[in-house]
C-alpha cells in the first residue's frame, strides 16, 4: 500500500493571490511620510511669528461708491458729472497687535516681489493692542477728510475756517492743570491766531520755560491763561497735541468704508475738486494715487508706496500720483504700464490730471527723473 506524504504548500503553489491591502514596505514608508509632512504643515501654519507681512490691497474711486453709498456727498453746492476715476490706495497688513504671521506667509513674502516683509515692532509701537490700531486709524482718516475738504476748497476760492484745538495733553506738560482737552486756541499774548502755524510761530517767540497767554474757548466762554512752556529740540512747546477742525460753507461728507489711515487725503481733495467743477478733471482716464494732504495743500509721504503701485496696478490704472518723497522709495520698483507722477502739493497733483486728461502728460516730473 503506497503512502501519500502530505506536506505544506505555498499559497502560490495553491494557486492564491497576495492579500490585496497587504500595504508593501515602500507603500508603507510613503505614506507615513506624507502623512509626517501633513502633520508638520498643520504645526508651521499654527506657528506665529513677530512680522509684519505687507501686501497690495484693492484700489477706490472716490469719484464711485461703496456698497451703493457715493464715497462723496456735497448738499448746498452745485455739483457736476463726472467720468474716469481718482483710486486711492491701499494695503493689507498680515500679522500686527492682535494677529499673526505663520510660517507660509512668511515664506510668500520672502518671495513675491510686491510683498515687504518687516519685523512687528518696525511697524507697530510695542504694547499697542489691535483696539488702538483701529482708533488710530479711524481717527487719522477723518481728520484727513476735514484736510482734503479743506485743500479742494480752498482751491476753489471758497472761504474756509479753521479752528485749532487740544486734541490732548501730555501727562508731564508743564501746563497740564490749565489745559484741556477739547479747548479751542484763539489767541496768544492777546493777539488773535488763524490757524496752527501762527499758533506754534507766537508760542516760539518765547524762550522754553516762559510762561504764555493763551485765550481759549471752553464750553462756549472765553477762559484766558497762562501756560508754562518747555524745552522742545531747542523751541518753545506747551506740551500739547494741536487737532484741526474746520467749517465750511457747505456741507462735503466723505465715506472710506472700514478703511483707516491719513494716506487716501490727497485723492479725496482730487475727487471733492472734481465733483464741484463742470466736467471730468481725468479726461476719462483712470488715475490712482496716495499721500496726506494739509488744509494748506501740501501733499506727504507714506508708508506701502510699493504695494500701492503695485495694487494700482493691478486694479487697471495708468497713472500714479506719489509724493514727491516716496519716490526714492519706488527706484526699480515701479511696475511695468504704469506712469507714476511726483507731486509735492495739491496744485501740482490738480495740474498733473488736468495734463493727463488733455494727453499733455510728456512732460510731467515722474519718480525717474
Amino acid at each position: 500500500m503506497r503512502r501519500r506524504t502530505r506536506g505544506h504548500r505555498s499559497p502560490e503553489a495553491l494557486g492564491a493571490h497576495p492579500d490585496p491591502y497587504q500595504l508593501s514596505r515602500r507603500a508603507t514608508v510613503t505614506l507615513a511620510g506624507f502623512f509626517l509632512a501633513i502633520a508638520a504643515a498643520a504645526v508651521l501654519s499654527m506657528v506665529s511669528l513677530p512680522y509684519v507681512v505687507r501686501q497690495p490691497g484693492p484700489i477706490v474711486d472716490t469719484l464711485g461708491d461703496i456698497g451703493g453709498t457715493k464715497l462723496i456727498t456735497v448738499k448746498g453746492a452745485q455739483t457736476y458729472e463726472t467720468s474716469g476715476s481718482l483710486d486711492f490706495t491701499t494695503i493689507r497688513d498680515l500679522g500686527g497687535p492682535g494677529d499673526s504671521v505663520n510660517v507660509w506667509e512668511l515664506l510668500w513674502g520672502a518671495v513675491d516681489p510686491d510683498t515687504e516683509v518687516f519685523h512687528e515692532e518696525e511697524v507697530y509701537p510695542p504694547g499697542l493692542t489691535s483696539k488702538q490700531v483701529e482708533e488710530e486709524g479711524a481717527a487719522q482718516m477723518i481728520d484727513s477728510q476735514q484736510e482734503a475738504i479743506a485743500a479742494a476748497l480752498k482751491a476753489l476760492g471758497k472761504p474756509v475756517k479753521e479752528r485749532v484745538t487740544i486734541a490732548s495733553v501730555a501727562e508731564d506738560a508743564p501746563s497740564a492743570a490749565v489745559l484741556e482737552k477739547g479747548d479751542e486756541i484763539v489767541g496768544v499774548d492777546g493777539t488773535a491766531i488763524a490757524g496752527a502755524d501762527e499758533l506754534r510761530a507766537a508760542i516760539q517767540k518765547h524762550r522754553p520755560g516762559d510762561p504764555v497767554a493763551l485765550e481759549l474757548r471752553r464750553d462756549g466762554k472765553t477762559v484766558e491763561v497762562s501756560a508754562k512752556t518747555r524745552d522742545s529740540d531747542g523751541k518753545a512747546t506747551v506740551g500739547v497735541f494741536l487737532g484741526r477742525e474746520f467749517d465750511f460753507p457747505f456741507s462735503v461728507q466723505v465715506e472710506a468704508g472700514h478703511v483707516g489711515g491719513p494716506s487716501a487725503g490727497m485723492m479725496f481733495a482730487l475727487g471733492i475738486y472734481d465733483t464741484l467743477t463742470p466736467g471730468a478733471m481725468t479726461g476719462g482716464q483712470e488715475i490712482a494715487g496716495t499721500g496726506t494732504i494739509t488744509a494748506d495743500g501740501e501733499v506727504g509721504p507714506i508708508g506701502g508706496i510699493r504695494q500701492k503701485v503695485a495694487g494700482a496696478r493691478d486694479g487697471g490704472a495708468d497713472w500714479f500720483l506719489a509724493p514727491a518723497p516716496n519716490c526714492e522709495d519706488l527706484a526699480g520698483h515701479v511696475p511695468d504700464g504704469l506712469r507714476v507722477v511726483r507731486v509735492s502739493t495739491f496744485d501740482e497733483a490738480r495740474e498733473a490730471v488736468q495734463a493727463i486728461a488733455a494727453k499733455k502728460a510728456d512732460d510731467l516730473p515722474t519718480c525717474s527723473t
